[in-house]
């Protein structure tokens, strides 16, 4: 069995390489995870997990991670992507979302945390608090823009 992370923190990044595997890895180094091994994860923050604004994370470790990504080869093109965190009242789980897309950062913002509220609804949950996290990119040659909240033990 593996174990449930009990801290979480956000973050969001963006970056351009000469091909999209590179564009995304300097959009993670620029988020701060681009020495991490992700794995991504649904949606679900485990019940009483902790929000730390910086987790110190060995490098090369398996990082249980919900994310959104978009690369684009498209100049002067706007991207963004975004996560965001439903935080429960109660000692109950929370919902995490994500979204990426041709969006400006005000606008994912938005449009994130109306996929908490409907996905807390959905489900029945007192909703407490919304995080959320968002990086914007203009594309240069070939860009990515990350986002994602990051669980650990």
């Amino acid at each position: 069995m593996l174990p449930t992370p009990k801290k979480f923190t956000m973050v969001a990044g963006s970056g351009e390489g000469n091909t999209a595997l590179t564009a995304f890895d300097s959009a993670l180094l620029n988020a701060g995870v681009g020495n991490l091994n992700l794995i991504k994860v649904s949606s679900i923050l485990p019940p009483k997990a902790e929000y730390r604004a910086e987790l110190q994370i060995p490098p090369g470790s398996l990082v249980p991670t919900a994310y959104g990504t978009i690369y684009s080869q498209n100049p002067g093109e706007i991207i963004s992507a975004a996560v965001a965190v439903g935080i429960p009242e109660g000692d109950t789980f929370g919902v995490i979302m994500e979204c990426a897309g041709i969006y400006r950062k005000e606008e994912i913002e938005e449009h994130i945390k109306n996929m908490v509220n409907e996905a807390f609804k959905i489900r029945n949950l007192a909703l407490k608090e919304v995080k959320v996290c968002a990086a914007e990119h203009e594309v240069i040659c070939c860009g990515s823009a990350f986002a994602g909240v990051i669980l650990w033990f």
